[in-house]
């Protein structure tokens, strides 16, 4: 979104227009809306307004339910910015420590500082970008005085007011539509700089799940989020925000439920065994937290191979922090003798998982001969350096 489109919505006939309109969706549904708004005789730059607006309401309904009906958007402001059940979860952390006045630098569009704000904190909310603080703005609006947005970068913030810090560092190259990722050297703020901070406030820092972990400091917290099995973000809790003898969790969410384990030092493997009755794939949070070895003791199991995220078992256990499967067949990962079990089955509908082997599960499956009506999940992975596929029933989700 320009600027000039931002004036032209930020009117009440723009935002009553806006409210108006039906779902945009579909790109005819777009062509249709476009057409009539101007024959109707609005401005070129609230068509474009209102129709994006229109169509990021609808893609934001996943993650900021039924608030996004009254909310902005960027294109990269939505995609960059926290579920809001998460953002409840980090405004939660600076409640429970007691701390009460929180500068959100690199605000966005406003997510974490909307949990922030729920749970009654005072909130001064700063972004680099001028457009996106004035989005941040009007979402953070009903708030009133306890909210205050400032357009201006993190380096220069006025903290004098706050006792905590949430700080999303810009990861990406500027806009607000498509963008790219950066380097960590090239992020705004740097990371030297976030942990300067980190050092001197409580300070939680979102960043990418998949950052180096050479570059975590020691005296912090370090926490994986995966929601619905994707793993979404890395956050490292300073000071009054960390808990006292952790370094290492993870925290599953699932819907309504939220899990997590957490440990003082990354988890000790487990020793490799043969594939028994049932297969565990630890979630992404679990993995990259390196907490495998504690899920794997309490489930009685092993690693598949000491260097692939499979652990397998023949206790009838499970855990929120892995997928687990009952193992029907082990078999060499050749099409034949996968075509032979599948049809030997009446396997119609599959689930293909890989890891540890060069197979791309979209052409893979071209290969397959799928008929019937049971379903089943193919693993493709390696023991060793013998490819395997493991055909299993889902039990977990």
């Amino acid at each position: 979104m320009e600027m000039a489109e931002l004036t032209a919505l930020l009117t009440p006939n723009g935002l009553r227009l806006l409210d108006a309109l039906p779902a945009v969706e579909s790109a005819d549904d777009v062509a249709r809306t476009v057409s009539r708004l101007r024959k109707e005789g609005h401005s070129p730059d609230l068509v474009a307004a209102v129709v994006t607006q229109s169509r990021l309401r609808a893609r934001a309904t996943s993650k900021f339910g039924p608030f996004a009906e009254r909310m902005l958007f960027t294109r990269a402001g939505l995609e960059q910015a926290t579920r809001l059940p998460i953002a409840a979860r980090h405004a939660g952390r600076f409640r429970d420590a007691g701390l009460t006045r929180v500068a959100d630098l690199g605000c966005g569009i406003g997510g974490d500082a909307l949990g922030l704000a729920g749970l009654g904190l005072s909130v001064h909310a700063v972004d680099a970008d001028e457009v996106t603080a004035a989005i941040a703005a009007y979402n953070l609006a009903p708030f009133g005085e306890t909210v205050s947005v400032t357009h201006g970068t993190a380096e220069t913030a006025d903290l004098s007011g706050v006792d905590a810090v949430w700080l999303d560092p810009a990861r990406r190259t500027a806009g607000h539509s498509e963008t790219t990722r950066t380097r960590p050297e090239d992020w705004s703020p740097s990371l030297d700089w976030s942990f300067a901070l980190a050092a001197r406030l409580p300070t939680g820092i979102k960043l990418g799940p998949g950052l180096d972990r050479d570059l975590i400091p020691a005296d912090v917290e370090a926490q994986w989020v995966s929601a619905d099995g994707s793993t979404v973000e890395l956050v490292l809790w300073s000071k009054a925000l960390a808990r006292e003898g952790v370094r290492r969790a993870a925290l599953v969410i699932r819907g309504d439920e939220a899990h997590e384990i957490t440990a003082a030092e990354d988890a000790d493997d487990v020793p490799e065994r043969e594939l028994g009755t049932y297969l565990h794939e630890p979630d992404g949070a679990v993995i990259r937290a390196r907490l495998i070895g504690d899920v794997a003791r309490a489930l009685d199991a092993g690693m598949l191979d000491p260097h692939i995220a499979y652990l397998t078992s023949d206790a009838a256990l499970t855990s929120p922090f892995v997928t687990t499967f009952r193992v029907e067949k082990a078999m060499p990962a050749k099409v034949p003798v996968i075509n032979g079990a599948l049809r030997e089955r009446g396997i119609g509908r599959l689930e293909i998982k890989k890891r540890g082997v060069d197979v791309d599960p979209a052409q893979f499956r071209r290969k397959l001969t799928l008929r019937g009506d049971a379903e089943a999940t193919l693993f493709l992975t390696r023991v060793g350096s013998t490819r395997i596929a493991v055909l299993a029933e889902r039990l977990s989700r």
